[in-house]
Protein backbone atom coordinates (compact mmCIF):
# COMPACT_ATOMS: atom_id res chain seq x y z
CA UNK A 1 0.00 0.00 0.00
CA UNK A 2 3.03 2.23 0.14
CA UNK A 3 2.80 4.60 3.11
CA UNK A 4 1.78 2.59 6.16
CA UNK A 5 0.20 5.43 8.13
CA UNK A 6 -2.74 7.78 7.99
CA UNK A 7 -1.62 11.07 9.44
CA UNK A 8 -3.39 12.57 12.42
CA UNK A 9 -5.83 15.40 11.65
CA UNK A 10 -5.94 14.48 7.95
CA UNK A 11 -9.15 13.21 6.33
CA UNK A 12 -10.87 13.42 9.70
CA UNK A 13 -8.55 10.73 11.06
CA UNK A 14 -6.88 10.33 14.41
CA UNK A 15 -4.49 7.79 15.93
CA UNK A 16 -1.69 5.79 14.40
CA UNK A 17 -2.06 2.08 14.97
CA UNK A 18 -1.58 -0.83 12.60
CA UNK A 19 -1.08 0.31 9.04
CA UNK A 20 -2.44 -0.80 5.69
CA UNK A 21 0.66 -1.82 3.73
CA UNK A 22 -0.16 -5.53 3.89
CA UNK A 23 -3.94 -5.20 3.49
CA UNK A 24 -5.46 -7.09 0.58
CA UNK A 25 -9.02 -7.56 1.89
CA UNK A 26 -11.19 -4.62 2.95
CA UNK A 27 -14.17 -5.46 5.16
CA UNK A 28 -16.92 -2.92 5.77
CA UNK A 29 -19.83 -2.81 8.14
CA UNK A 30 -22.96 -1.40 6.47
CA UNK A 31 -25.25 0.77 8.59
CA UNK A 32 -23.79 4.07 9.86
CA UNK A 33 -20.48 3.12 8.22
CA UNK A 34 -21.04 3.33 4.47
CA UNK A 35 -23.59 6.13 4.87
CA UNK A 36 -23.72 9.03 7.35
CA UNK A 37 -25.19 8.49 10.79
CA UNK A 38 -27.24 11.69 10.56
CA UNK A 39 -29.49 10.19 7.86
CA UNK A 40 -31.12 8.24 10.70
CA UNK A 41 -31.78 5.22 8.53
CA UNK A 42 -30.98 2.82 11.33
CA UNK A 43 -33.28 4.77 13.61
CA UNK A 44 -36.13 3.57 11.39
CA UNK A 45 -35.06 -0.03 12.00
CA UNK A 46 -34.72 0.75 15.70
CA UNK A 47 -38.35 1.90 15.80
CA UNK A 48 -39.54 -1.16 13.89
CA UNK A 49 -37.75 -3.42 16.36
CA UNK A 50 -39.59 -1.72 19.20
CA UNK A 51 -42.91 -2.16 17.41
CA UNK A 52 -42.21 -5.82 16.81
CA UNK A 53 -41.26 -6.51 20.43
CA UNK A 54 -44.36 -4.73 21.70
CA UNK A 55 -46.59 -6.79 19.41
CA UNK A 56 -44.78 -10.09 19.88
CA UNK A 57 -44.76 -9.92 23.68
CA UNK A 58 -47.99 -7.90 24.02
CA UNK A 59 -46.34 -5.22 26.13
CA UNK A 60 -46.24 -1.41 26.02
CA UNK A 61 -43.79 0.44 23.82
CA UNK A 62 -41.99 1.73 26.92
CA UNK A 63 -41.53 -1.82 28.15
CA UNK A 64 -40.50 -2.90 24.65
CA UNK A 65 -37.88 -0.13 24.54
CA UNK A 66 -36.28 -1.32 27.79
CA UNK A 67 -36.18 -4.93 26.62
CA UNK A 68 -34.86 -3.92 23.21
CA UNK A 69 -31.88 -2.06 24.66
CA UNK A 70 -31.22 -4.73 27.27
CA UNK A 71 -31.18 -7.53 24.70
CA UNK A 72 -29.07 -5.48 22.28
CA UNK A 73 -26.48 -4.86 24.97
CA UNK A 74 -26.37 -8.44 26.25
CA UNK A 75 -26.82 -10.42 23.03
CA UNK A 76 -25.46 -8.18 20.26
CA UNK A 77 -28.89 -7.82 18.63
CA UNK A 78 -32.41 -7.57 20.01
CA UNK A 79 -33.32 -10.47 17.73
CA UNK A 80 -30.84 -12.78 19.43
CA UNK A 81 -32.27 -11.82 22.80
CA UNK A 82 -35.81 -12.58 21.65
CA UNK A 83 -34.71 -15.93 20.27
CA UNK A 84 -32.85 -16.86 23.45
CA UNK A 85 -35.31 -15.54 26.02
CA UNK A 86 -38.61 -16.16 24.24
CA UNK A 87 -37.98 -18.77 21.54
CA UNK A 88 -38.84 -16.35 18.73
CA UNK A 89 -38.46 -17.57 15.15
CA UNK A 90 -36.41 -14.99 13.24
CA UNK A 91 -37.90 -14.98 9.72
CA UNK A 92 -40.91 -12.74 10.36
CA UNK A 93 -38.84 -10.47 12.60
CA UNK A 94 -36.16 -9.91 9.94
CA UNK A 95 -38.73 -9.15 7.26
CA UNK A 96 -40.64 -6.74 9.49
CA UNK A 97 -37.79 -4.66 10.93
CA UNK A 98 -36.10 -4.06 7.57
CA UNK A 99 -39.22 -2.72 5.85
CA UNK A 100 -38.02 0.87 5.94
CA UNK A 101 -37.78 3.90 3.68
CA UNK A 102 -34.35 3.89 2.02
CA UNK A 103 -34.99 7.15 0.13
CA UNK A 104 -32.84 9.32 2.46
CA UNK A 105 -29.82 7.56 0.94
CA UNK A 106 -28.28 9.33 -2.04
CA UNK A 107 -25.66 8.11 -4.54
CA UNK A 108 -22.13 8.36 -3.19
CA UNK A 109 -19.89 8.43 -6.28
CA UNK A 110 -16.85 9.81 -4.46
CA UNK A 111 -17.00 7.02 -1.90
CA UNK A 112 -17.49 4.50 -4.70
CA UNK A 113 -14.43 5.81 -6.52
CA UNK A 114 -12.36 5.64 -3.33
CA UNK A 115 -13.46 2.05 -2.66
CA UNK A 116 -12.75 1.07 -6.27
CA UNK A 117 -9.13 2.21 -5.89
CA UNK A 118 -8.48 -0.02 -2.88
CA UNK A 119 -6.22 -2.87 -3.97
CA UNK A 120 -7.73 -6.30 -3.43
CA UNK A 121 -11.08 -7.66 -2.33
CA UNK A 122 -13.95 -5.74 -0.72
CA UNK A 123 -16.59 -7.42 1.44
CA UNK A 124 -19.57 -6.43 3.59
CA UNK A 125 -20.00 -7.87 7.10
CA UNK A 126 -23.31 -6.78 8.63
CA UNK A 127 -25.73 -7.75 11.38
CA UNK A 128 -28.53 -6.83 8.98
CA UNK A 129 -29.99 -8.91 6.15
CA UNK A 130 -28.66 -9.25 2.62
CA UNK A 131 -31.93 -7.81 1.31
CA UNK A 132 -31.43 -4.68 3.42
CA UNK A 133 -27.76 -4.46 2.42
CA UNK A 134 -28.62 -4.80 -1.26
CA UNK A 135 -31.17 -1.97 -0.94
CA UNK A 136 -28.65 0.28 0.82
CA UNK A 137 -25.88 -0.42 -1.69
CA UNK A 138 -28.24 0.14 -4.61
CA UNK A 139 -29.27 3.57 -3.28
CA UNK A 140 -25.62 4.50 -2.67
CA UNK A 141 -24.53 3.17 -6.06
CA UNK A 142 -21.93 0.94 -4.42
CA UNK A 143 -23.23 -2.55 -5.17
CA UNK A 144 -20.73 -3.28 -7.91
CA UNK A 145 -17.75 -2.64 -5.66
CA UNK A 146 -18.28 -5.54 -3.26
CA UNK A 147 -17.54 -9.19 -3.87
CA UNK A 148 -20.10 -10.47 -1.37
CA UNK A 149 -22.30 -9.64 1.63
CA UNK A 150 -21.97 -11.71 4.79
CA UNK A 151 -25.23 -11.04 6.63
CA UNK A 152 -26.94 -12.20 9.81
CA UNK A 153 -28.30 -15.29 8.02
CA UNK A 154 -24.83 -16.28 6.79
CA UNK A 155 -23.68 -15.80 10.39
CA UNK A 156 -26.29 -18.39 11.43
CA UNK A 157 -28.09 -15.63 13.35
CA UNK A 158 -25.09 -15.06 15.65
CA UNK A 159 -24.37 -11.30 15.51
CA UNK A 160 -21.21 -9.28 15.86
CA UNK A 161 -19.37 -8.94 18.20
CA UNK A 162 -19.49 -12.71 18.72
CA UNK A 163 -16.11 -14.27 17.89
CA UNK A 164 -17.77 -17.18 16.10
CA UNK A 165 -19.31 -14.76 13.58
CA UNK A 166 -15.92 -13.43 12.53
CA UNK A 167 -14.54 -16.96 12.37
CA UNK A 168 -17.37 -18.03 10.08
CA UNK A 169 -16.84 -14.96 7.92
CA UNK A 170 -13.08 -15.47 7.61
CA UNK A 171 -13.50 -19.16 6.81
CA UNK A 172 -16.22 -18.67 4.21
CA UNK A 173 -14.26 -16.05 2.30
CA UNK A 174 -10.76 -17.34 2.89
CA UNK A 175 -9.61 -14.10 4.50
CA UNK A 176 -6.24 -13.92 6.23
CA UNK A 177 -6.80 -11.56 9.19
CA UNK A 178 -3.27 -10.15 9.17
CA UNK A 179 -3.86 -9.00 5.59
CA UNK A 180 -7.29 -7.47 6.17
CA UNK A 181 -8.82 -4.23 7.48
CA UNK A 182 -12.20 -3.80 9.20
CA UNK A 183 -14.29 -0.60 9.12
CA UNK A 184 -17.02 -0.28 11.77
CA UNK A 185 -19.13 2.33 13.56
CA UNK A 186 -19.13 0.49 16.92
CA UNK A 187 -15.85 0.13 18.80
CA UNK A 188 -16.94 -3.08 20.52
CA UNK A 189 -17.31 -4.77 17.12
CA UNK A 190 -13.62 -4.14 16.41
CA UNK A 191 -12.20 -5.96 19.44
CA UNK A 192 -12.32 -9.47 17.95
CA UNK A 193 -11.05 -8.42 14.49
CA UNK A 194 -8.11 -6.64 16.10
CA UNK A 195 -7.31 -9.65 18.29
CA UNK A 196 -7.33 -11.78 15.15
CA UNK A 197 -4.76 -9.49 13.55
CA UNK A 198 -6.87 -7.16 11.42
CA UNK A 199 -6.24 -3.42 11.09
CA UNK A 200 -9.28 -1.65 12.56
CA UNK A 201 -10.94 1.65 11.68
CA UNK A 202 -13.75 3.23 13.70
CA UNK A 203 -16.06 5.43 11.60
CA UNK A 204 -17.78 8.15 13.63
CA UNK A 205 -20.35 10.81 12.62
CA UNK A 206 -19.26 13.46 10.12
CA UNK A 207 -17.59 16.65 11.36
CA UNK A 208 -16.96 15.27 14.83
CA UNK A 209 -14.99 12.49 16.40
CA UNK A 210 -17.36 11.95 19.29
CA UNK A 211 -20.11 9.43 18.63
CA UNK A 212 -23.48 10.95 19.49
CA UNK A 213 -26.99 9.65 20.13
CA UNK A 214 -25.53 6.51 21.65
CA UNK A 215 -25.66 5.05 25.13
CA UNK A 216 -22.53 5.13 27.28
CA UNK A 217 -21.84 1.43 26.87
CA UNK A 218 -21.82 1.83 23.10
CA UNK A 219 -19.02 4.38 23.39
CA UNK A 220 -16.83 2.17 25.56
CA UNK A 221 -13.60 1.04 23.95
CA UNK A 222 -13.41 3.83 21.41
CA UNK A 223 -10.04 4.88 22.86
CA UNK A 224 -8.83 1.32 23.41
CA UNK A 225 -5.85 -0.26 21.73
CA UNK A 226 -8.09 -2.43 19.55
CA UNK A 227 -9.13 0.68 17.59
CA UNK A 228 -6.20 1.47 15.32
CA UNK A 229 -7.73 4.48 13.54
CA UNK A 230 -10.73 6.77 13.98
CA UNK A 231 -12.22 8.84 11.16
CA UNK A 232 -15.24 11.06 10.65
CA UNK A 233 -14.68 11.14 6.86
CA UNK A 234 -14.56 7.66 5.35
CA UNK A 235 -14.23 8.90 1.78
CA UNK A 236 -11.34 11.22 2.63
CA UNK A 237 -9.69 8.52 4.71
CA UNK A 238 -9.75 6.03 1.83
CA UNK A 239 -8.56 8.63 -0.66
CA UNK A 240 -5.58 9.43 1.51
CA UNK A 241 -4.63 5.78 1.79
CA UNK A 242 -4.73 5.16 -1.95
CA UNK A 243 -2.90 8.42 -2.65
CA UNK A 244 -0.14 7.29 -0.30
Amino acid sequence: MGNDEVNENTAGAIRKGRGFAAVETWVFDLDNTLYPHHLNLWQQVDGKIRDYIAGFLQITHDEAFKLQKDYYKRYGTSMRGLMTEHGMKPDDYLDFVHQIDHSPLQPAPELGAAIALLPGRKLILTNGTKKHADAVLARLGLGGHFEDIFDIVAAELEPKPSAVTYERFLKRHGVEPARAAMFEDLARNLAVPHNLGMTTVLVVPEAQREVFLRENWELEGRDAAHVDHVTDDLTGFLKQMTAA
